[in-house]
């Protein structure tokens, strides 16, 4: 018998200084059986990043894990051209290059303890693609994991490259590299 997701709800109060977009978004989100709790709130997190108010287009979590020709995250617009195409952790060469192929815009977030040694083995082939690299520090994704709960409501303040998270368990602060933007 195969294992099942698990489910976690999230209700989100969400500021963005950088964009001046302040919402609350409901999320519920299917932690894959074979992905750590790190990685699933690396995804809400990256979901915040790139929300929009912009109703033309809606940003989704994908079947991620379960469908391999799908990026964590997509933005499509309402005539289902892909606009972003998000991957999480530390994709193969191959699959960015594809990934900048298909969608306008592509990003990567790197996460992972290997994330340093990913990036130093494909910063030059990276450097002629069309694609935002982002990394986080993996010590304060697994602080932000430590907050983690089935239901759960907390707020995110966006601004500059940190975010500052509160929650009913606690609090964390991350911060992030922009290794890579894209060539356009």
């Amino acid at each position: 018998m195969a294992l099942k997701p698990t489910i976690y709800k999230f209700s989100i109060s969400l500021s963005d200084m950088n964009r001046h977009l302040y919402q609350t978004l409901n999320l519920t989100v299917a932690q894959h059986p074979s992905e750590n709790i790190e990685r699933m709130m690396t995804r809400v997190l990256v979901y915040c990043l790139n929300i929009e108010a912009d109703q033309n287009t809606k940003l989704e979590f994908t079947k991620g894990l379960s469908a391999v020709d799908e990026p964590d995250l997509w933005a499509k617009t309402l005539d289902d051209q892909l606009m972003l195409w998000i991957d999480l952790g530390e994709p193969s060469l191959e699959r960015i290059k594809k990934a900048s192929r298909l969608a306008r815009v592509t990003k990567v977030y790197s996460f992972n303890s290997k994330s340093d040694v990913w990036w130093s083995q494909n910063q030059a082939k990276l450097k002629p693609l069309k694609v935002d690299i982002i990394q986080f520090d993996w010590s304060q994704i697994q602080s932000l994991a430590k907050l983690a709960q089935r239901n759960m409501a907390f707020s995110i303040s966006l601004s500059g490259d940190s975010a500052y998270i509160a929650a009913e368990l606690g609090d964390c602060e991350l911060h992030w590299s922009r290794l890579q933007e894209q060539n356009t």
